[in-house]
């Protein structure tokens, strides 16, 4: 079916606004390209530098051009759950890849650093610059030029954003990423969210706050709420980055090694050695990301892809802007209801239909193009699946079911659960923001309260804990924005803000900092800009001005006269205790040359 009108014409315009970078970027991607197979243009000793550890099997077949070699770029460890799956992929990825004809590498290896183990710590302020540094090591890695493709294996929050501005940069090379899935439903989080604000009102304590958290948190996986790391993998197959149906499998299973299989398999059959070249940066178009932000909008995601979707856009090129992803915002509907946008967790989304699912609703009304490619060939199409084990032990695909398995979790094209994806931008005299709204309530999305300003989460808790707080307002959390501090995450915020709005009172959060898909039924301006290091508007509000944040009309204004505004000094602050300690001080370079929140907040394009 041809695109929805409004989304074809966003898209177009896209297109557009893109021509003059993204012609640039094909021109140095094609360039690249028609120098053929990677390795024949090192000499005798770089090649022999490079396939060193190699069997004389494999030396034999990459000292020529005839055989492709995969480069595997793994964001493994064995502390966090996400990743630690990814330990044995290398083995069954080069024994598969030999068994098609091929060979395979660990090119190198990214940090993966984790929201939920830094939540309120310092480590937190390295977490968004991770992305970019992310991008930087897989760049080092297929820098030796070894590979005819890139398999990239990693899941998480700024791991995979990294990992495919890397994937764009080295768009010359085929690039297919590989999950490792969620983990296994446990404490359901509803349960884990009434605890962590039990334990905020002080009515218990921290030994039953830990138990909570562990029984959620308790295997090899993704965590199961739909935050930022389920909100990638989903982009990841909406876009054609995934196989079909892998997104959601869970690790440890015969079908998820199956799934990796397959990948590396399709890997070496993408190559320019190949019969289906398929460079991801010619892969990846205008329409591709369009289809990213419709997935988004469609399944209620993480607030940090406005951030990290524009970012990657720009490595291939495409100039994507807020307007777009909240233009497309009011055309696409909510399908997926999934914590903290309902109660179920990944797990029954994937048992409601899942991606396949999904995916099909959204063809049938053209709200993403079908049009594409990916890594599995021609046409998002073939994505309308379910992924199961064959009795041979390979992957067998079947077409998705035509109604949900659980409408209450997964609903259809006919039958959403909003009209609307709920997330929106701000603009007013305070800057622009994002809100997102899939989970705040309807008498919720317009709050007009006097301001309390806050320079840090700890500043708030404290009020918090001190009873100061019984009352209407909007906390102004500033000087958290990606100069002031590298924007860290600030969900301390949310069990106070929670405990109050269950109270009856209305509040709300204004900031310059990031909330995540993990946010929920608080009202939240975020990603504030110009931000307050920067002497946005925000860092000119005072205690008790009135703030109207208006998120039926998009609108985030400060209620005081513009004369008084702009003769007000921007509060600075001493921001020196931001600046040293768990490695903060080697992202200084960072902070200093970091671009705005709507350009994508990176230090690579601005």
């Amino acid at each position: 079916m041809s695109a929805h009108a409004r989304i074809a014409a966003i898209t177009n315009r896209i297109v557009e606004r893109s021509k003059p970078t993204r012609e640039r970027y094909l021109e140095r991607l094609r360039a690249a390209a028609s120098k053929g197979v990677a390795r024949s243009v090192l000499g005798c000793a770089n090649l022999a530098h490079g396939f060193a550890v190699c069997s004389p099997t494999e030396k034999d077949a990459l000292a020529g051009d005839r055989i492709p070699n995969l480069g595997i770029i793994t964001a493994y460890n064995d502390m966090l759950s996400a990743h630690q799956p990814f330990e044995t992929y290398p083995a069954i990825i080069r024994e598969a890849a030999a068994k098609a004809g091929g060979v395979a590498q660990v090119a190198g290896g990214v940090p993966a650093m984790c929201d939920g183990v830094t939540q309120g710590q310092p480590g937190m302020e390295l977490s968004l610059f991770s992305r970019d540094l992310i991008a930087m090591a897989a760049g080092v890695g297929l820098s030796h030029n070894m590979f005819d493709a890139a398999l990239f294996l990693g899941v998480c929050d700024k791991i995979v954003p990294g990992l495919v501005i890397a994937a764009l940069s080295f768009g010359h090379l085929p690039s297919i990423f590989v999950p490792a899935g969620p983990m296994t439903t446990g404490l359901p989080n509803d349960e884990k969210s009434r605890v962590r604000q039990l334990f905020a009102e002080g009515k218990v304590g921290r030994d039953e706050l830990l138990e909570a958290e562990s029984k959620s948190y308790h295997g090899p996986g993704t965590c199961t709420f739909y935050g930022t790391a389920n909100s990638n993998q989903m982009l990841m197959e909406i876009m054609g980055f995934h196989m079909p149906g892998s997104s959601f499998i869970n690790p440890g299973t015969p079908l998820r090694e199956a799934l990796t299989r397959e990948a590396a398999k399709r890997a070496l059959a993408i190559t320019a050695l190949g019969n289906e070249f398929t460079p991801a940066g010619e892969m990846i178009d205008e329409r591709s990301i369009v289809n990213g932000v419709v997935g988004l909008h469609a399944t209620g995601g993480s607030t940090n892809h406005t951030l990290h979707l524009v970012a990657m856009a720009r490595a291939a090129g495409i100039q994507l802007t807020w307007q777009d992803i909240a233009e497309l915002s009011e055309i696409v509907p909510l399908l997926a209801r999934v914590y903290p946008n309902g109660l179920a967790d990944v797990n029954h989304f994937q048992a409601a239909g899942g991606m396949g699912f999904l995916i099909k609703e959204l063809l049938k009304h053209g709200l993403v193009h079908d049009d594409v490619r990916t890594v599995f060939g021609q046409g998002l199409e073939a994505y309308t699946i379910d992924a199961l084990l064959g009795e041979n032990g390979a992957v067998m695909r079947q077409r998705s079911p035509e109604k949900s398995h659980d409408p209450k979790v997964l609903s259809s094209i006919e039958t959403p659960f909003q009209a609307n994806g709920g997330l929106k931008m701000l603009r007013g005299n305070l800057g622009k923001a994002v809100i997102k709204i899939s989970a705040v309530k309807p008498e919720r999305h317009v709050i007009e309260a006097p301001a309390i300003i806050f320079h840090s989460q700890q500043e708030l808790q404290d009020a918090f804990k001190e009873g100061k707080l019984n009352r209407d307002f909007v906390a102004v959390v500033r000087f958290q924005g990606p100069k002031a501090n590298g924007m860290p995450e600030l969900h301390k915020l949310t069990p106070p803000l929670g405990v109050l709005q269950d109270r009856g009172f209305r509040v709300a959060l204004l900031t310059d900092g990031r909330m995540s898909g993990a946010s929920g039924k608080v009202p939240a301006a975020i990603h504030v800009t110009p931000e307050a290091v920067d002497g946005g508007p925000i860092a000119r509000i005072k205690d008790g001005d009135i703030i109207r944040l208006d998120a039926i009309k998009g609108t985030l204004e400060v209620l005081v006269d513009a004369a008084d505004m702009a003769e007000r000094e921007p509060v600075t602050i001493d921001l020196s205790d931001n600046e040293f300690g768990m490695g903060r001080e080697l992202f200084a370079p960072f902070r200093r040359a970091v671009g705005a929140s709507d350009q994508g907040a990176s230090v690579l394009f601005h």
